[in-house]
């Protein structure tokens, strides 16, 4: 019986409602003000992705390159640097700067690609996120510059030259930015109101002598004109075109009509506006004429090869950039200033004080107002900063994605027709011909990985949650719906395979965020109820797709672990056999834990839900069994280890691959402690489960899923190890030998690094041993690399496990930490000590230096240096260097929950 209609709960931001970023969320969610039209949309890197990508091999890195990227006009969406645009990539503002000794304008950030890198793609540029409110109304970046020549050459060569088993070559190896000779490029934006955007640049020089830079501030149309598509909101092309010395009117058919104001440089002088077409140089690239004699890469050629013509005399065009020459002393800076403004928002005097600089002071104002109530108090200021940075990440990796897989396949009307080997290459299935995303969504990282990964996403959401709950719920029910799910139930994983298969966390990310953005009693009970509705879909496509053997021993591919195992998991197997997979399995059993979580939810509010939650807890206990080899023998608990392994199933026999691996901690983070308060709420529920324990002893009887402690409570534990097997599980895990390392835990045991797992299989040798660092294969790419390092995403799921367990277990329940230390402590004390050795990862220590910047002395004892953090993908366990890609600030922006966690405990 529905006890009570759902609820559609307004979102809560933070306990001070009367904070101005709070006031601007609450607008924007109510749709009274649009704060979020405008924001970080920009992609660091379009160029080599698969969107643009029409070749017929697929080679997408060199069909579309980066030398390509300055001539070229893209499909599907932008790039720039340190830049902004509306949230459908229409008109679009970044930097490009030019030292005088560079073969080209920085328009862009330069990278390698996977076939370039020793170790995969690789950006190689020094930037960083500083600050961002969640509406954007406050945003601050940096780049560092080089004076000298950008070393373009030298870094391919170099890196391409390279093993597997060396360390990357980066932009700092090159001594480019010694003697810092270098400039600080720091891009602010501001809004005044939701269509009017402050622009400040400040540039400092950094170098011992006086220095030149020629800095444009660019504004361009993405171009839609040419596709002949109906889907991108304009027929007509738009116009940017000069009114004034010192404005430019752009015009755009759904966009409507903004100004483009520039401030005098510091010559007091109104720069000269410059304008072109972004439009592709097909005679440059291709040798074919031009439609147009002004193409994208004009500001290129005639600030570099002064080509007076390239540029539109006529001062109109689609893309504009005023062109300053700074000449700045060695120490000192300059600012410059730009506003762009709705035609309805203009004001007279717009760089005055009291209209500029003024509106930016008050908008930090209001951003340290925010953060001094989203950061808690009990923090230290180094943990702060690493917190508000982490934030920042996180909200400047937001970005316009789109992709019509129709369309791509197909190609545009007005265009010639794509090989029609694209039909059975990447993304052809039939299954995603659905698939049309043209959305805002937060990114792993905008340069390396410029697409989403729904697993990534949805471990971003938690952290989102806490600074803009509502973004966090639209971002999770987004990727349920039926123009990105399949009609399957599948989830699309990620652009360059969207049919592989990333581990089931996107039901643990809705419930934590409807958890964490309201009080008991007080949720969004109707957002919850929407999510479980699409899960359903996609937890039987699990079921129906990944149980090989029909037994619930699941399998699934990589799941996201990329080279974990020791076979490629996305591949065939190289023998007649099925893998069954440890994690796989334990994926599914927290997938049912979850659910049946949601469930519960629900039916408090609604007793109809009471009957999904005996069906998922029923299919947990079923699972469960199998892994544990309980009641058919064919599990994947080996009890003369006392740990859980993948195993390589021929129908006949059955063999452990004994890899001590992050797969076989998964099976801890699937538990749940069911609170007496369910039993007296739900007694449909409650009756339901004890039949079951009565009757279905033969599950109930074998697997320790079920205890219970209290005098007036009664609690039950579902979860997959018994209290024997946790322990023994725990033992390895909390070996500093073996995964615990001073950062916190790693994805492999070091126990392989003297001893790796070899097989040998139709004469081939398969193996498996430590690698701390980057990946010495070239499974995915080799850019990824879960063979030893610390992931802070995998952490966080074990540190929420071990607290899940302690509010079971409680002081009946003590491990020693580290094992054969003699120090035995609770489980709540072990996920916060595992916390403190994720998070200095990003403290400096006794020595100034942050784990995460390795060796680099600049970060230690360079001022302009030492506050910057860097969240990488990833992080080596022995030193805690960050590896992979250097902004996944995604993810590893979780390192601001477990801060919380810290500061709650102190």
């Amino acid at each position: 019986m529905l006890k009570k209609p759902l609820k559609r709960q307004a979102t809560i931001v933070l306990e001070n409602k009367n904070l101005a970023e709070t006031k601007r969320l609450e607008e924007d969610e109510k749709r009274q003000k649009n704060w979020k039209r405008w924001g970080p949309y920009l992609s660091e890197r379009q160029w080599g992705t698969v969107r643009e990508d029409y070749s017929f091999d697929g080679a997408c890195w060199d069909s579309f390159s980066h030398d390509h990227a300055r001539s070229r006009a893209y499909r599907w969406g932008e790039d720039g640097l340190l830049g902004i645009t509306d949230r459908q990539c229409r008109l679009c503002f970044g930097l490009a700067l030019w030292n005088e000794k560079d073969p080209i304008l920085k328009e862009r950030l330069f990278g390698l690609t996977g076939t370039e890198g020793n170790h995969g793609e690789d950006v190689k540029e020094c930037y960083y996120y500083l600050d961002s409110t969640p509406t954007h109304s406050y945003m601050k970046a940096l780049y560092k510059y080089p004076q000298n020549e950008y070393p373009y050459s030298w870094l391919v060569d170099e890196n391409r030259r390279r093993s597997r088993q060396e360390p990357e070559f980066e932009l700092c190896d090159t001594g480019v930015f010694n003697d810092s000779r270098y400039w600080d490029v720091c891009a602010e934006y501001a809004k005044n109101t939701p269509d009017d955007i402050l622009i400040r640049i400040t540039v400092t020089n950094r170098g011992p002598d006086t220095a030149r830079l020629h800095v444009l501030p660019t504004l361009w149309f993405r171009n839609t004109w040419i596709w002949g598509c109906k889907h991108e909101g304009c027929t007509r092309k738009a116009s940017i075109v000069k009114k004034t010395q010192d404005t430019v009117e752009c015009r755009h058919e759904t966009l409507g009509k903004f100004y483009f104001t520039v401030d005098v440089g510091p010559n007091n002088e109104i720069p000269e506006l410059l304008f072109t077409e972004n439009e592709t140089n097909t005679e440059h690239l291709y040798g074919i004429d031009n439609y147009t004699t002004f193409t994208k890469d004009a500001f290129h050629r005639f600030i570099i090869h002064g080509e007076k013509d390239a540029v539109n005399p006529k001062k109109k065009g689609t893309k504009v950039a005023p062109h300053y020459l700074l000449v700045v002393p060695s120490g000192e800076e300059r600012v410059l200033q730009c506003r762009l403004v709705a035609e309805g928002d203009v004001v007279t005097e717009p760089f005055a004080e009291r209209n500029f600089g003024a509106v930016i002071q008050k908008r930090l104002k209001e951003a340290n107002e925010f953060y001094h109530v989203a950061i808690p108090s009990g923090l230290t200021p180094e943990e702060t900063e690493v917190s508000r940075q982490s934030y920042a990440g996180l909200l400047w990796s937001k970005q316009f994605y789109h992709y019509i897989i129709k369309d791509w396949l197909t190609g545009d009307p007005e265009m010639a027709t794509p090989p029609t080997e694209r039909f059975n290459g990447r993304n052809s299935e039939a299954e995603w011909r659905q698939l049309f995303n043209r959305d805002v969504i937060s990114m792993p990282d905008k340069w390396e990985y410029p697409w989403y990964a729904t697993w990534d996403l949805a471990f971003h959401m938690l952290p989102m949650s806490k600074i803009d709950p509502q973004f966090a719920k639209d971002q999770l029910i987004l990727f349920l719906r039926e123009w990105y799910m399949a009609p399957n139930g599948q989830m699309p994983a990620y652009e360059f395979a969207l049919g592989d298969v990333n581990p089931p966390v996107h039901a643990l990310a809705c419930l934590m965020v409807y958890k964490m953005t309201g009080r008991k009693g007080a949720r969004d009970d109707e957002f919850l109820a929407r999510c479980f509705q699409k899960l359903l879909i996609n937890f039987t496509w699990w079921v129906n797709r990944k149980d090989p053997s029909g037994k619930n021993i699941f399998g699934g591919g990589f799941l996201g672990l990329d080279n974990i195992g020791i076979f490629d998991r996305s591949k065939d197997l190289p023998i007649h056999a099925l893998l069954l997979q440890a994690d796989g399995t334990a994926w599914m059993a927290f997938y049912c834990v979850i659910m049946l979580n949601i469930a519960l939810d629900l039916a408090m509010q609604d007793d109809t839900y009471e009957d999904m939650a005996s069906k998922f807890f029923e299919h947990f206990t079923q699972i469960s069994d199998a892994i544990n080899q309980m009641s058919d023998g064919v599990g994947l608990w080996d009890e003369q280890d006392g740990f859980y392994y993948d195993h390589l199933s021929t129908g006949t026999c059955s063999l452990a691959l004994r890899v001590r691996s992050m797969v076989g901690l998964v099976p801890l983070m699937a538990c749940l402690v069911l609170d007496d308060e369910y039993m007296k709420t739900l007694p449909g529920f409650k009756k339901r489960l004890d039949w079951f324990m009565k009757n279905r002893k033969d599950l109930a009887s074998q697997v320790s899923y079920m205890e219970s402690h209290g005098e007036s409570e009664y609690h039950h534990l579902l979860a997959i190890p018994t209290k024997d097997q946790l322990v023994r599980v725990l033992s390895y895990m909390l070996d500093e030998e073996e995964f615990l390392s001073p950062y916190g835990i790693r994805s492999l045991s070091k126990f392989h690094e003297k001893n790796p797992y070899k097989l040998e299989l139709n004469g081939e040798v398969y193996s498996v041993h430590y690698v701390p660092g980057e990946s010495d294969t070239y499974m995915f790419g080799g850019n990824s690399n879960w063979r030893g390092p610390i992931w802070v995403c995998m952490n966080y799921l074990l540190i929420e496990a071990l607290q899940r367990y302690d509010y079971f277990f409680g002081d009946k329940l003590m491990i020693e930490c580290p094992t054969r230390s003699g120090n035995r402590m609770r489980l709540r004390d072990v996920a916060l000590e595992l916390s403190r050795r994720v998070v200095s990862l990003f403290l400096p220590n006794e020595n100034g230096r942050r784990p995460c910047h390795g060796d680099d002395e600049r970060y230690a004892n360079d001022p302009h240096w030492s506050d910057l953090v860097l969240f990488y993908e990833y992080f080596h366990p022995e030193t805690g260097r960050g590896c992979g890609a250097s902004h996944q600030t995604g993810w590893t922006a979780l390192v601001c929950r477990l801060l919380e966690k810290l500061a709650k405990n102190r």
